[in-house]
């Protein structure tokens, strides 16, 4: 059979690559993105001299922003196929999850500073451990609800 409309040619082209897939893909730019975040963070604590309260904050903020603002539209483009439409509405999506998740990684890197006993590694540990409660947030929030596919079920 044939299809002769281009549309469809162009959805299956650009069909999701299943959970496993997304998983996978989530996790490779997500281990990128993170490598820019932290290489910000470091960058800005260790060498700007941003180690200290309140600047520690402001160092995580921006790395924060540097490292997402990478990984959406590295997901947008290569995990999710729901990234490759509705544009506005997803960047809205994108901002209001990303604020929130801002506030968590910020609230948790300096949670963790409190907690964790200083060391040389302690800024490191408190980012990784800020990070990680954020990664999970945002895979499950950008597969359901920013990059949602559209259901195949027929109504």
């Amino acid at each position: 059979m044939v299809a002769t409309d281009p549309q469809a040619d162009l959805t299956a082209a650009q069909s999701s690559p299943g959970l496993l897939g997304q998983l996978i893909r989530f996790a490779l730019i997500g281990g990128f993105c993170a490598l820019v975040d932290l290489g910000t963070y470091t960058l800005l604590t260790q060498v700007a001299g941003m180690a200290t309260s309140p600047w520690v904050d402001v160092a995580r903020a921006i790395s924060f922003i540097v490292g997402t603002t990478t990984a959406f539209f590295l997901n947008r483009k290569f995990t999710f196929a729901g990234g490759r439409r509705d544009g506005k509405a997803q960047i809205g999506s994108f901002v209001l999850l990303y604020t929130v998740t801002f506030f968590v990684a910020v609230g948790v890197n300096q949670l963790a500073l409190q907690v964790l006993p200083e060391s040389a590694w302690q800024h490191t540990l408190c980012w990784a451990v800020s990070q990680a409660t954020a990664t999970v947030i945002n895979f499950v929030m950008l597969k359901w609800v920013v990059f949602r596919e559209p259901s195949t079920k027929e109504n």
